[in-house]
Parts: C-alpha cells; structure tokens; sequence
C-alpha cells in the first residue's frame, strides 16, 4: 500500500464526484423549467438538493414546490452541458450575466424530451433512466446566501424497464451508473470492485461463469 504526500490547496470548487440531476419545476405562466445541478444526495425517501440561491428553480420551488428529479446517465453528459450556460431566470441576475443567458425552452435547446408525469405538473426527462417525482418540503438558505438547501420527499420513482432487476424494484447497478461531475469534469462509474454488507443485487451483479 502506498502512501501519499499531502499538500493542503485550496480549489475553487469541491466537487468531488457528485452526481448530476436534471430538475424540472414550473414557471409562473405555467410553462416548465429544466436545470442541472450537481449537488444531490439521498437518505431514505428524501433528496437533498443543494441550488443557487439566484435560480430560477428556487423562485419556482418556494411558490410552486413540486419537481422531477431526473438522474442523468453518462451517455447524457452532452445534452446536460449544452443546458450549463443557460438560466431560466429573466432578466438574467447580475451576477450570471458575464457566463449565462436566457433560454425559455431549454427541452429544445438541450435535445432533450419531456413526458408528463404521474402526481406533480412539472414533466419527466424520457432520456433519463431514473425519475423521482418529488416534493420541496424545505427551503434552507446557506452559504452566506449563495444557496439554499432543499428537502425533497420523493413521491414515486420511474425506473426503465432495462436497468431494473427482473422480478424485483432493484436498480441493476452492473446496469445503470449516475452521470459523475468531477471537478468540473464528466465522469461515469469505473467498474465494481466489491459491494456493501446491505446490498440486495450482489448475486444479480456477478458475472456468469
């Protein structure tokens, strides 16, 4: 085993390995909003999401708070960077104007499809494999004002047919990996090396022999 030598930095960003989710919420005029973002993460039936306090998603959330959380995969990595430099918000706040503009239909402007959804009006990402129907239960303001933490209780889950468990409601992870941003970077998962004590897919994810 090696060990390292460390130096202490300090980048500009920490993201490390988070991955990336598309979230579509409504506007005002009843129309939909799509964003990605990188900060999300899940305990139980809840998602935490972490946004810019400038969004529009926010704006969306604390007056409209229904969502689809839509977990890209790493074939998407394209589709969400072409939405990276697009903001919903109009006029667009100061501080984005430098790097972001305006883009209303963002569905279109990013190749990607919307399909309605089952319980909240916000639409689905067809060319997602997961989607979380999900509610805002909280707003959190953090960071000085530079974001708000969001509780989202999720309401039902859309899996596609090949990257669930036959027989089960098992997500396949030797099938389906979380598009990764990494530093800024797109990553997908590298292939296993081992699995949790609690996992219930070991035997499903272990090559024939």
């Amino acid at each position: 085993m090696t060990t390292d030598t460390h130096r202490v930095i300090r980048p500009s960003v920490l993201y490390f390995g988070t991955p990336v989710v598309l979230l579509t919420t409504e506007n005002d005029d009843g129309t939909c909003n799509l964003t990605p973002i990188s900060s999300a993460w899940a305990l139980g039936q809840h998602i935490v999401l972490g946004i810019g306090s400038e969004s529009r998603t926010v704006r969306n959330l604390a007056e409209r708070p229904e969502l689809v959380i839509n977990i890209a995969s790493p074939e998407l990595w394209e589709h969400v960077e072409r939405l990276a430099p697009l903001t919903g918000a109009n006029p667009v706040p100061e501080a984005k104007r430098a790097l972001y503009r305006y883009e209303p239909d963002k569905f279109a402007a990013s190749g990607l499809t919307p399909v309605a959804a089952d319980l909240v009006k916000p639409p689905r990402v067809a060319e997602c494999a997961l989607q979380l129907e999900a509610r805002a239960a909280a707003l959190t303001p953090g960071g000085a004002g530079l974001f708000f933490s969001v509780e989202c209780e999720v309401l039902r889950v859309h899996a596609a047919d090949r990257v669930v468990v036959p027989g089960t409601h098992h997500i396949d992870p030797a099938v389906w990996s979380p598009l990764i941003y990494n530093f800024r970077h797109y990553h997908g998962l590298a292939p296993e090396v081992g699995h949790g004590f609690r996992s219930e897919t070991a035997r499903a994810t272990v090559p024939a022999v």
